[in-house]
């Protein structure tokens, strides 16, 4: 691991260019969906090191890559937020590698923490803007 490592309770929303030290916790298995890209393949994984808890996407051709058990690092991850749930994401991009059993803690030595989506994952709202203009009068323009 020769990169900076983040842990799993330090992952924010937004975040880019990810390295991380996990074990695999559950498989939840790999299924295709269909987005605005066109259909792409997804497997899904709980993952954990000594800090917590979090669900691991990884899309497209390595998606059915990992197995539960093992520990792994992941380099160029990205975090984004799902239905208020902070996610670990891993493309094409993203690179995989097996690690040694002691490089991450066993199963029952993860804490069941999980990162915090601020806000609920949803960007802040703005306030709607009234009329045309964006409720600066009727378009007279000009400070009062």
């Amino acid at each position: 691991m020769s990169e900076s490592v983040t842990k799993v309770k330090d992952l924010k929303p937004g975040m880019e260019n990810i390295n991380t030290a996990v074990r695999i916790l559950e498989s939840y298995g790999v299924r295709t969906i269909d987005t605005k890209a066109g259909t792409r393949t997804l497997g899904e994984y709980m993952v954990g090191d000594d800090t917590g808890k979090v669900k691991l996407v990884v899309w497209g051709s390595k998606a059915a890559s990992l197995n539960v058990g093992e520990a792994i690092e992941l380099k160029n991850a990205w975090v984004t937020v799902f239905k208020g749930e902070v996610q670990l994401n891993a493309g094409k991009n993203s690179n995989i590698e097996k690690l040694p059993e002691d490089a991450v803690p066993s199963a029952e030595n993860i804490p069941d923490e999980t990162p915090r989506a601020e806000g609920g994952g949803r960007p802040p709202s703005r306030r709607p803007r009234s009329g045309r203009f964006g409720g600066r009068g009727r378009g007279r323009g000009g400070y009062r």
